[in-house]
C-alpha cells in the first residue's frame, strides 16, 4: 500500500478516532477516581490486629467510643509519673496494631499515649472519611479532657501523613501543649498535582485536608518532621506547611522512606523529638 491517497485517508481518519479513544480513557480514568476516591485513598487499612501492647508488656485499657452511630476504637498507654498524654493519629494505612514503634519514642520520653483507628480502620466501625477522621479525634481528644481530666495544656497532638491532617484540623481549634506534625501535606490536590501532574488535582478530589488552611490558625508550639527522600509527599511541602506556621516552631529534617523516616534516621529524630518535648514540658509534670 504505496498509495498517497489511501494513506491520506487513512489518517484523516485514524487520527481523530484515536484522539477520541484517549479523550475517552481519560475521562474514564478521571470518573473513576472521583468515584471511587474514599475506596482508593484509604486502600491500605487493615482490619487484622497484629500486636497489642500486651507483646510488649505495656499495661493498656480499650478505649470504645460512640461517634457518629458507630464505634471508634483506641488504646490508652498510661505511664507511670507521665509528664502529658499524645494523642498521635496515624496515617492513612494500616492500623494502631502497627503504630506502637511511634509510641514507643513518646513513651521514652515520658508520655502516656492514646492510639486511635478512624471508622473503617482496626477494630472501629463504619466507612473512612475525612469527616469521619475529624470527628474520631474530636471524640479521642474530649476523652482525655473530659473523661481522664487530663489538662489541654499536658497534651500533645501528633499526626504522621494524613494523621498531621487530622491533626493539624483539631490543633486550629484546640490549646494544647504541642503538636507535632510528622510527613505532613499542604492538602492532598498539592499532593496529586506534584506527583501525578497530568491529572486535574483541583477538580478531581473531594478528598482534601486542607493543612494549608489551618496550620496558620495553630496557637501552640509546632515541631514538623519531614524526609528530603519522602517519595509520597514532597520534601518541598513540609518546608512550606512550617512556614505557614505563625506560633513558636521548629523544623526536623530527616532521611528515608515517607513512613519509615523516623526509624532510619533515629538518630536525628529522637534527640529532636526530647529537645522539643522537653523544651515545652517539664519532667514530672
Amino acid at each position: 500500500m504505496d498509495n498517497p491517497i489511501i494513506w491520506s485517508f487513512i489518517y484523516r481518519k485514524a487520527v481523530p478516532i484515536a484522539l477520541l479513544l484517549a479523550a475517552g480513557l481519560y475521562l474514564l480514568l478521571f470518573a473513576s477516581v472521583w468515584a471511587f476516591q474514599e475506596r482508593i485513598y484509604f486502600h491500605g487499612r487493615t482490619a487484622e490486629i497484629t500486636q497489642t501492647p500486651d507483646s510488649l508488656h505495656w499495661p493498656f485499657e480499650e478505649v470504645w467510643l460512640d461517634v457518629s452511630g458507630e464505634k471508634t476504637h483506641g488504646w490508652w498507654l498510661p505511664l507511670e509519673n507521665a509528664r502529658g498524654a499524645v494523642l498521635f493519629s496515624h496515617g492513612s494505612g494500616k492500623n494502631i496494631s502497627h503504630y506502637l514503634d511511634d509510641a514507643q519514642y513518646f513513651r521514652d520520653d515520658g508520655f502516656s499515649v492514646l492510639l486511635y483507628d478512624y471508622g473503617g480502620y482496626g477494630q472501629s466501625t463504619g466507612e473512612p472519611s475525612e469527616g469521619r477522621c475529624y470527628t474520631d479525634i474530636r471524640a479521642m481528644y474530649k476523652h482525655l479532657t473530659q473523661v481522664r481530666g487530663i489538662p489541654e495544656n499536658h497534651i500533645v497532638l501528633a499526626g504522621c501523613s494524613m494523621g498531621g491532617g487530622v491533626t493539624a484540623d483539631l490543633a486550629a481549634n484546640v490549646k494544647p501543649g504541642a503538636v507535632i506534625l510528622e510527613s505532613t501535606f499542604l492538602s492532598v490536590p498539592r499532593v496529586v498535582a506534584d506527583t501525578i501532574p497530568w491529572l486535574p488535582a483541583i477538580a478531581i478530589t473531594r478528598i482534601q485536608f486542607r493543612n494549608i488552611d489551618k496550620v496558620g490558625d495553630i496557637q501552640s508550639p509546632v515541631l514538623v518532621v519531614h524526609s528530603t527522600e519522602d517519595n509520597t509527599v514532597p520534601f518541598v511541602q513540609g518546608r512550606r506547611l512550617y512556614e505557614l506556621i505563625h506560633s513558636p516552631k521548629q523544623f526536623v529534617e530527616i532521611r528515608g522512606s515517607h513512613g519509615g523516616g523516623k526509624f532510619s534516621s533515629k538518630d536525628v529524630y529522637g534527640p529532636a523529638l526530647k529537645k522539643f518535648l522537653d523544651e515545652h514540658f517539664k519532667p514530672g509534670s
